[in-house]
């Protein structure tokens, strides 16, 4: 479709089935989950193990060709398991799998595709153990790029930016981008520049969401019924 033919009643109905799936089915395998959280399409939200803990308006992005996959795999007692601080992006395909600790702080941004680990999953000489297990750690407001691998042992510093595709497997200083296999510095953020985080995004939840209201209202207004059942089951050139 080239527009969303949605009645604006529509698509308030399917936003709430997808808060109402969260709070049915994610929420409960969850340690914890946040206020203000924002799954899209959330079926395709894959959780496995615990504990999983969530912080305040997480937006979680998956797509039915891209499922997000947030896993720990441990006969271990006494995980520190997989933390994820508040206003969190993670967008479609990525894939967060721990043995023990993964924690990405506050504002943190995981593109497409990107997947994070803290173990090796089979020993380099003994296939059927996992092989060594080391915390990851993402500190505040760090951007992962497209496709890119954070593999064990690695501490992401503060502001930091990882190159689409860049696999890291040894620490990033804060206020850095890195890129590459092995990912390495490659620049330094300028500090007399003031960073924006997404938690300026969500200063005021219900006001932003009061925004997203009045847009869909006025972008959706003219969009009947019977048309877009129309153009579900017999689009035309220009839907």
């Amino acid at each position: 479709m080239l527009y969303d033919r949605r009645p604006f009643y529509i698509k308030k109905y399917y936003l709430k089935l997808q808060a109402l799936y969260v709070k049915h089915f994610l929420r409960p395998q969850l340690e914890h989950l946040g206020k203000g959280f924002n799954f899209i399409k959330p079926w395709h939200v894959e959780l496995f193990g615990s504990p999983i803990r969530m912080g305040d308006c997480v937006n979680v992005i998956a797509r039915a060709d891209s499922n997000v996959r947030i896993t720990l795999w441990s006969t271990r007692e006494d995980l520190k398991g997989i933390n994820i601080g508040n206003y969190c992006l993670i967008c479609p395909g990525v894939r967060i799998s721990a043995a023990d600790e993964i924690t990405i702080e506050d504002n943190c941004m995981l593109a497409n595709g990107v997947y994070i680990t803290d173990s090796d999953w089979h020993g380099v000489y003994n296939r059927i153990v996992p092989g060594k297990i080391q915390p990851v750690k993402l500190e505040e407001n760090v951007w992962i790029g497209d496709s890119a691998v954070v593999c064990k042992g690695v501490t992401i510093g503060k502001n930091s930016i990882i190159g689409a595709g860049s696999i890291v497997v040894n620490n990033i200083p804060p206020n850095s981008i890195a890129a590459g296999n092995p990912a390495k510095v490659v620049k330094q953020l300028d500090p007399e520049k003031k960073i924006t985080t997404r938690a300026a995004y969500f200063a005021n939840p219900e006001e932003l969401f009061e925004e997203f209201d009045r847009i869909d209202k006025y972008l959706l207004h003219k969009n009947k019924t019977l048309n877009w059942i129309r153009t579900i089951f017999f689009p035309a050139r220009g839907d």
